[in-house]
């Protein structure tokens, strides 16, 4: 299933990632990235594929006292997955709400900034493969796949490289097929799994669509 524990970047858990992929190669599949740190994955895996790239937003909703922690997630359409972690946390329902409105705004500024280098792709009747650089809560990824769903896809893919265990049965019920290169037991974070994961910037992101 993989040939390290670590990755060594992300461009290095792509490619692990693209030769599990390899079944759908030359059937032109449309390889969605969450932005923005997999979208250099996601280039990778449609090179590799013979596919086609493009994004899928959705943005996570963030606890109160620490805001990395997904509580929850959003789509572009407004849609909102949120965690039963929310009742044990005792958050109240004004900061959900706030947090909806935050991450709406920025998947609407993300789709502005990226909209213009390239047009989105009709997901309708192709295998579609989702990708994110790891799944923690898994919230991001389970809004992208209820966002991808509702288009009619024929085939709606997960992949990712690592997960927690946990995070993975969730996805496995939204999905058609979930790919994952390793599940470990202990899990923290997505990072500690990377020997280097530096942040992807905008502009890296908007070369590679302007590219795609």
């Amino acid at each position: 299933m993989f040939t390290r524990l670590i990755f060594q970047d992300r461009d290095d858990a792509a490619r692990q990632l693209a030769e599990q992929l390899l079944p759908y190669q030359g059937r032109h599949p449309l390889v969605l990235a969450i932005p923005r740190g997999a979208v250099p994955m996601g280039k990778i895996i449609a090179d590799r594929l013979g596919g086609e790239l493009d994004i899928v937003l959705s943005r996570k909703l963030g606890a109160p006292d620490n805001p990395e922690y997904a509580i929850g997630a959003i789509d572009e359409s407004g849609w909102a997955y949120l965690s039963p972690d929310i009742a044990l946390l005792r958050i109240d329902a004004a900061h959900i709400e706030e947090e909806k409105r935050k991450q709406m705004a920025a998947i609407r500024k993300r789709r502005t900034q990226y909209t213009p280098l390239k047009q989105p792709v009709d997901p309708k009747g192709r295998i579609v493969i989702i990708v994110d650089d790891g799944l923690a809560t898994g919230a991001t990824m389970i809004a992208a796949l209820h966002a991808l769903r509702t288009r009619h896809p024929e085939k709606l893919i997960c992949a990712v490289p690592v997960a927690a265990p946990d995070s993975l049965e969730k996805v496995r019920a939204l999905a058609d097929e979930v790919v994952c290169l390793y599940a470990p037991p202990h899990f923290r974070a997505v990072g500690q799994f990377y020997q280097s994961f530096t942040q992807v910037e905008d502009d890296e992101v908007e070369n590679i669509l302007k590219r795609a």
